[in-house]
């Protein structure tokens, strides 16, 4: 049935690729929106190259990342024999003499690996990195989409895993936390800018990984009734409204992670010395 919408048969399909291809619509413009929507991706990629570039550089240097008390969430914990020794700190040397390299390579691939499989980044990463699609009502411009059903996208699955694995390092660095309530000496009973800084990190690091939506599934998922679970039920709730706030909440924390490390390396690389509060 005719709809009034369909090209003269005259007029040829622009075969160009992507989704401009015989089996579209014969649209000749490669997209029809007019304002600026190439600036979000923009945005998104640069942003996260900026993270990229100063993680590794951080992660590879293998110094100044302790300053008593605080140290750097990219070390966190120091796994390794080489790591610097901290009073009461979360080093554990379970990787002997052998391992030669940076420790902070042995424990950034479990939050590195949550956040590359998140929800939000996947979509951020796609449409920044690999224009697909480049953002919303913008054409698809690669000749085929797979989605996630082949390697390595599949891997993308194991998202629900790294969530667990984030747990267990909100909670390491939750004691990171804890332990900047010490002066340099070790002393209870101090706060100081780093204090601060921490605080807001774990904060933020928290918020981000409760309000992940393989959270909200665990607390919520596969219930028949929520009259029958008020506990569950109200989790749920508290989590669905974080999730809504989920993208400001990853960009939140990657900076505050970022920011953290950073001014750990400048204590212990004698830039200045942490205010003190009391």
């Amino acid at each position: 049935m005719a709809t009034g919408t369909e090209p003269p048969d005259t007029e040829p399909h622009p075969v160009r690729g992507g989704v401009r291809t015989g089996t579209r619509a014969a649209i000749d413009a490669p997209h029809l929106r007019t304002d600026r929507w190439w600036l979000a991706p923009a945005a998104t990629a640069a942003g996260l190259l900026a993270f990229i570039v100063y993680s590794t550089w951080r992660a590879f240097a293998d110094t100044d990342y302790y300053a008593a008390p605080y140290v750097s969430p990219f070390y966190s914990p120091c796994l390794a024999e080489r790591c610097e020794p901290m009073r009461h700190g979360p080093n554990w040397e379970l990787f002997g003499s052998w391992w030669g390299i940076s420790p902070a390579i042995i424990i950034l691939i479990f939050p590195l690996g949550f956040r590359l499989t998140c929800y939000y980044y996947r979509k951020a990463y796609y449409r920044g990195f690999w224009a697909s699609p480049p953002a919303c009502a913008v054409a698809e411009p690669h000749k085929k989409y797979t989605g996630e059903t082949r390697f390595p996208l599949i891997l993308q699955n194991i998202h629900r895993y790294f969530f667990y694995a984030a747990i267990v390092v909100a909670g390491i660095l939750t004691y990171d936390t804890v332990l900047s309530f010490r002066d340099e000496n070790y002393e209870w009973g101090h706060m100081g800018l780093g204090t601060v800084v921490f605080l807001v990190n774990i904060v933020l690091i928290w918020a981000y990984t409760v309000s992940c939506h393989s959270c909200r599934h665990i607390v919520g998922g596969k219930l028949r009734h929520f009259s029958k679970h008020p506990v569950r039920y109200r989790a749920w709730q508290f989590v669905g409204r974080l999730n809504a706030r989920h993208m400001q909440l990853a960009w939140a924390s990657l900076v505050s992670v970022a920011l953290a490390d950073f001014y750990v390396y400048l204590l212990a690389s004698g830039a200045f010395d942490d205010p003190r509060f009391f």
